[in-house]
């Protein structure tokens, strides 16, 4: 069964800390050269991979005891609030090495090889990893993840520097890290009194 409130948190969390993430950026510069949906294609494969990889780390923490594992879910949220908050934001993208045509092959599998290797280890896999934990929805957090990325990905390939014209960047991100903040709140406070 399907939990649309734990799916709503997940996609909020989620979405806001990957909005102005490089990842983004990148998928703008992709998109702006090739096929959107091309370059969608191969960047929504990357993400439900990690995606998947998150939700199966999540769900081993499940496996230890539940205030433990609320500390430490508190603890790493707070610490993807800093990051959030600390974090030196380069606003020129990454240099992507282009394929040499326009096929769906080569266009979506350098979308899918660029976001596999960005994201591997990135903050929203941690935090997907931690809401799979706290949550023990696998199937909500996952969907939620997921529909989060790829609603990024979209918004990068189709118009991020549009967004980004009318959303300051540092208020995506104050908004991320403070939505960060009242989860370590929370879990912290569920392993002190549960």
């Amino acid at each position: 069964m399907i939990s649309f409130t734990v799916l709503a948190i997940t996609f909020g969390v989620v979405f806001l800390a990957e909005l102005p993430d490089k990842t983004a950026l990148a998928g703008l510069m992709l998109g702006t050269r090739y096929r959107a949906s091309y370059v969608f294609a191969g960047v929504a494969a990357a993400f439900a991979v990690h995606v998947a990889l998150a939700i199966a780390a999540g769900s081993v923490l499940t496996l230890l005891p539940q205030r433990l594992v609320q500390a430490v879910v508190g603890v790493l949220f707070l610490a993807g609030a800093l990051v959030l908050l600390l974090r030196k934001h380069d606003d020129d993208g990454e240099n992507i090495k282009a394929p040499a045509d326009q096929s769906f092959w080569k266009v979506s599998g350098a979308g899918f090889m660029l976001i596999l290797v960005a994201e591997f280890g990135d903050l929203t896999q941690i935090m997907t990893a931690n809401l799979a934990a706290r949550y023990d929805d696998p199937v909500s957090v996952g969907l939620g993840a997921v529909l989060a990325l790829w609603a990024v990905a979209g918004i990068g390939i189709l118009g991020g520097r549009t967004l980004m014209k009318y959303v300051p960047l540092k208020l995506i991100t104050k908004v991320a890290a403070g939505l960060m903040f009242a989860l370590a709140g929370f879990s912290l406070y569920e392993a002190i009194t549960g």
